[in-house]
């Protein structure tokens, strides 16, 4: 089968070929048909197997085949929405590539960078728009994206936008647009609530599985290394350089551990860097686009990054640290063994980590094989730890309440028989919007309002103390407000920034001491989140706007 007998034009089928593709995977030799026949579709394949291909295809032709209207504007008639700004830049790019013979526009827009740019762009026009959720709202907010005529919905990695707690948004998005049009949701998972998502969201979808879900490829060859927990990166220094691995993907679990790992790898001769949502989105960008050139020998990354690096011949993947969520597995060893090629998924596992294993195993059903390193034999009388309790950055302790109401460490410590409460993993702050009215990068702002909470500045969301008396009845004057990256923002989030920068501002009284306040433990400000805590996040705490 070729892609031309798909139904694809000329110009589709050319700009398919150059890109070296001559035959259909089995997911797009189903989709595409499905989407070219203009009905609701909900389908799921194992990563790496070609879903983009299989709705922008069809969605390029079915634009192309009904034009809008003669001498009118160009309006937004297909959007994608993905989880994260990776996935996104990436889809775009695809539509790009295979639209590139014909009179179709698209534009991508996420969160992390200046929104004027895509202002710019949707007020020339644009056919097609892909997507984060979080700065899609940003637009529809602001009005600065018309949907009213929109024909063509997908949602893109659905089962990990549910994961990331993006349920409400998207809600909030299918609210807006015009009830009559065409619904495609694809995943990598098929999931039950992903069925329930597509219950409520499809009408009478054509349903395609290409395989059993939540497997493997078979083209992926997984092993797993055990070893100690303080001798992995001692190992993965041993592996990289005994078998001379280069493009080498490392997943960690946490953002301060991606962090450490890199600089640690660094320390050994070993050009790596980390990738996650604290990152500015040119960090990211940057770190990408050198691994992608084979410039970057290593890059560690969370799960955010899972969905969104996509590199052809991909050889390595290396899960550091075994994921939480089974499924999240599935996904960091799909980045390898990607249309067809082949590829190598390796594990370090440690004794704290035997549950997690066996949670994977019995999700892909089968046995992942098993090899000791020499030199590296785990030691058979090491007990468990819990992982929550390592999770915390070396020489700092916990701090009590975390995540918790008043009094819940105290209630915790005598639940324990006077022991103290086990310490949760950090939850990692999801990523900003971007930034209302376009005021830039919004990660800078609020790395600046962590490091000013790291300061002591955090103080739960209370307001500034009020302005003492000079005993005349007179107050003295308020402090002037001070000037952040992002000030002028408006609106909601660039008021939070505000009341961020302020929060460390102390009022002098008319002795011309400064006040001492109690401080206010916020430990959201000190993970660089907001107060409050009402932020969704992942299994790691992420969310990507």
């Amino acid at each position: 089968m070729s892609f031309d007998s798909l139904g694809l034009s000329e110009p589709l089928v050319r700009a398919v070929n150059e890109l070296g593709y001559s035959t259909p995977t089995p997911i797009q030799a189903q989709a595409i048909p499905a989407v070219l026949g203009g009905g609701d579709l909900l389908a799921g394949a194992q990563t790496g197997t070609g879903k983009t291909a299989g709705f922008t295809l069809p969605i390029l032709q079915r634009l192309t085949d009904m034009p809008p209207a003669a001498g009118g504007k160009r309006v937004v008639r297909a959007l994608i929405l993905t989880p994260t700004r990776e996935l996104a830049a990436q889809v775009e790019e695809s539509v790009r590539a295979y639209g590139k013979y014909l009179k179709l526009k698209s534009t991508v827009m996420f969160g992390g960078v200046g929104i004027h740019p895509q202002i710019d762009a949707l007020r020339r026009g644009v056919d097609i728009v892909v997507a984060t959720p979080g700065r899609l709202l940003d637009h529809m907010q602001q009005k600065t994206i018309d949907l009213s005529q929109l024909d063509i919905l997908v949602l893109d990695e659905a089962d990990r936008m549910l994961d990331m707690g993006f349920i409400h948004d998207i809600k909030r998005v299918l609210a807006k647009l015009p009830p009559k049009r065409q619904n495609l949701l694809f995943s990598a998972t098929f999931a039950d609530e992903i069925k329930a998502l597509a219950d409520s969201l499809l009408d009478s979808p054509a349903l395609i599985e290409v395989a059993r879900r939540n497997t493997t490829a078979e083209t992926v060859a997984q092993k797993i290394h055990p070893v100690d927990r303080d001798r992995k990166r001692d190992l993965l220094t041993h592996l990289i350089r005994q078998h001379n691995w280069f493009q080498v993907l490392v997943f960690t679990r946490t953002k301060h551990g991606a962090n450490r790992l890199a600089e640690q790898l660094t320390k050994d001769g070993i050009s790596a860097l980390a990738i996650h949502g604290n990152k500015s989105q040119s960090a990211r960008t940057r770190a990408l686009s050198e691994f992608k050139d084979g410039t970057l020998q290593v890059l560690v990354a969370t799960d955010i990054a899972a969905r969104g690096i996509d590199i052809d011949q991909l050889p390595h993947v290396v899960n550091y640290d075994l994921p939480n969520v089974p499924e999240d597995y599935v996904h960091r060893i799909g980045r390898t063994g990607r249309a067809g090629a082949t590829g190598e998924a390796v594990s370090l596992v440690c004794v704290d980590e035997h549950q997690l294993l066996k949670d994977i195993e019995k999700l892909i059903k089968r046995a992942v094989p098993q090899e000791v390193i020499a030199g590296f034999e785990p030691d058979p009388n090491a007990k468990p730890e819990p992982i929550q309790r390592r999770s915390q950055p070396q020489g700092r302790s916990p701090r009590q309440g975390q995540g918790q109401g008043r009094g819940a460490s105290k209630g915790a410590d005598a639940a324990n028989g006077g022991r103290p409460a086990q310490a949760r993993e950090p939850r990692e702050p999801r990523e900003p919007r971007g930034g209302n009215r376009g005021e830039g990068n919004r990660e800078s702002g609020r790395d600046g309002n962590r490091s000013h909470a790291a300061n002591g500045g955090g103080n739960g969301g209370q307001r500034p103390a009020k302005p003492a008396s000079n005993g005349s009845g007179m107050r003295t004057a308020k402090p002037v407000k001070q000037q952040g990256a992002n000030h002028g923002a408006q609106g909601e989030r660039g008021e939070h920034t505000r009341r961020e920068s302020q929060r460390g501002v102390s009022h002098e009284s008319a002795l011309g001491r400064p006040q001492q306040r109690k401080p206010q433990g916020n430990p959201g400000a000190l993970l660089g989140g907001r107060p409050g805590g009402n932020s969704r996040r992942d299994g790691n705490g992420q969310r990507d706007r």
